[in-house]
């Protein structure tokens, strides 16, 4: 887990409508693909898992997507 760079957190925030007046006041903590498999790991829940799986399969698609316009 690693916490965004402000100029990251803008250009994500640039990517989503998001409110003027509230919200996130500093970068948020995001994961790595590595980071949520070594989370899957630790957790286990039958939810965790689900969503670890989720997770996983939008790394897949991000990827397979950045591969194929690049």
């Amino acid at each position: 887990m690693f916490q965004l760079t402000t100029n990251e957190w803008k250009n994500l925030k640039s990517q989503f409508v998001t409110s003027s007046w509230g919200g996130r006041r500093k970068e948020p903590n995001v994961f790595t693909e590595h980071g949520v498999l070594m989370l899957s790991s630790v957790l286990n829940s039958k939810q965790a898992i689900s969503v670890n799986i989720q997770i996983m399969r939008i790394f897949t698609k991000m990827r397979q997507f950045l591969n194929d316009t690049a």
